[in-house]
């Protein structure tokens, strides 16, 4: 993907077990959407890179821009 990104900091619950992951996404996901949650559930730029399991999904916020 091309233009300035946006690293979002991922935390997911699985059986009382937290980790995190670090996706890079388009500034416009951020942007775009009034809600975070609503741009990675929603964005074809999204959609295309990962499977974002919602259910596990604790809690999201954006870490930095590149």
């Amino acid at each position: 993907m091309s233009g300035k990104q946006v690293k979002i900091r991922l935390l997911f619950a699985d059986r009382g077990a937290f980790h995190h992951e670090d996706l890079d996404v388009p500034v416009g996901v951020v942007e775009g959407y009034e809600r975070l949650i609503d741009g990675l559930r929603e964005d074809p730029a999204v959609l295309k890179r990962m499977y974002l399991d919602l259910g596990r999904l604790a809690a999201a916020w954006v870490k930095e821009v590149e």
